[in-house]
């Protein structure tokens, strides 16, 4: 067998790191132990089971079983207003009676007649979750069709899961919804994202919230570095592209060019840079990241993935650190500081 050369090594690392996250993740652990008690309930297939004509006998039994998100679906989710009085019931049955709804229960009910597929991968995240924080409670999963609207809403107990946002990439409906939904974010409607996104919406939302004074370009990027870190930790087994949400091309580009991005980001003076017009654009959802690249071709929110660059070599640098101190953490230049990040260095 030919011996491998430099090169060859090189190429072979470079492209696992791009295809599976391969490096810089925290060493596997045993959750077999770990019990989860999880429990998804179908709030869109009782909906659709309701009689249109006959909402005003049905739906308490609805409320009943769905006592906290019976009320945040139809008031924040749909916007009917309030369901302390019976003025939303006529506009609901008008939705209910209505082609395009009926379209989409249709088709949500053909690519998720169950959530069997689904519901081991949500387990293992969530027994990764417990064993890093057993105090934590799982939430129970409620699923619903919001018509596009909210897709993992996170409420009192529990996480929705909107099925119309999951249903796949070639779905008849997304074309139609570019104005308000652009390709660039419909192409991660896919079922394979239900068990990241719920998981993305916990960490976010529940677990770590972000602090009101993270207000510099740098903190925000090790706060996100930060919790790409955790659900990379998590869901050991996904891509890191589809962690942080990026395309092939996408991960390629962030990848090959992370050195560069760096060098952008001191030379501006971006890292103190508080003024949120400026900054938003390396961390927010877009096609391309702007000022970046020939032609429109960056990787998006390049700011979140150099901060979990960053964080990544923290946690080399510093093994005596664990994941849950590295939550706790809250000093963005001391993290950056013994980071010794150097991405010119990492590539030969």
């Amino acid at each position: 067998m030919e011996p491998l050369n430099r090169a060859k090594i090189t190429f072979f690392l470079t492209m696992c790191w791009i295809a599976f996250g391969c490096n810089n993740q925290p060493k596997s652990i045993d959750t077999s132990k770990v019990k989860i008690n999880l429990t998804i309930e179908r709030f869109d297939q009782d909906l659709s089971h309701i009689n249109p004509k006959n909402l005003n006998q049905e739906l308490p039994a609805l409320q009943k079983k769905y006592p906290v998100f019976f009320k945040d679906y139809f008031e924040k989710i749909l916007n009917l207003g309030s369901t302390d009085n019976d003025a939303y019931i006529p506009v609901l049955e008008q939705i209910l009676n209505g082609k395009p709804f009926q379209d989409l229960q249709h088709e949500t009910d053909s690519v998720y007649p169950n959530l069997d597929k689904q519901k081991p991968q949500l387990v293992d995240a969530f027994k990764y979750i417990k064993y890093y924080y057993p105090e934590w409670k799982e939430p129970k999963l409620i699923t619903y069709i919001s018509g596009f609207q909210v897709q993992t809403p996170i409420g009192s107990g529990y996480v929705g899961i909107g099925l119309d946002m999951f249903l796949g990439r070639n779905s008849k409906f997304y074309p139609a919804l570019v104005e308000s939904v652009p390709r660039y974010i419909s192409r991660r409607f896919t079922p394979e994202n239900i068990t990241p996104r719920v998981v993305e919406v916990i960490t976010r939302e529940e677990l770590f919230p972000e602090l009101e004074n993270d207000k510099s370009l740098l903190a925000k990027m090790i706060y996100n570095g930060k919790l790409l870190y955790f659900m990379k930790a998590v869901q050991p087994n996904l891509a890191d592209s589809t962690i942080i949400g990026y395309s092939k091309e996408q991960m390629e580009w962030a990848t090959n060019f992370e050195s560069d991005v760096w060098a952008y980001f001191m030379e501006e003076n971006l890292l103190f840079n508080t003024d949120y017009m400026k900054i938003q654009k390396y961390l927010a959802e877009a096609p391309f990241t702007p000022g970046l690249g020939e032609k429109n071709d960056s990787a998006p929110k390049l700011g979140l993935f150099i901060g979990w660059q960053i964080v990544k070599n923290f946690m080399d640098e510093n093994p005596d650190i664990n994941l849950t101190q590295l939550m706790l953490m809250k000093d963005a230049q001391d993290i950056l500081k013994r980071a010794k990040y150097h991405p010119n260095q990492k590539k030969s």
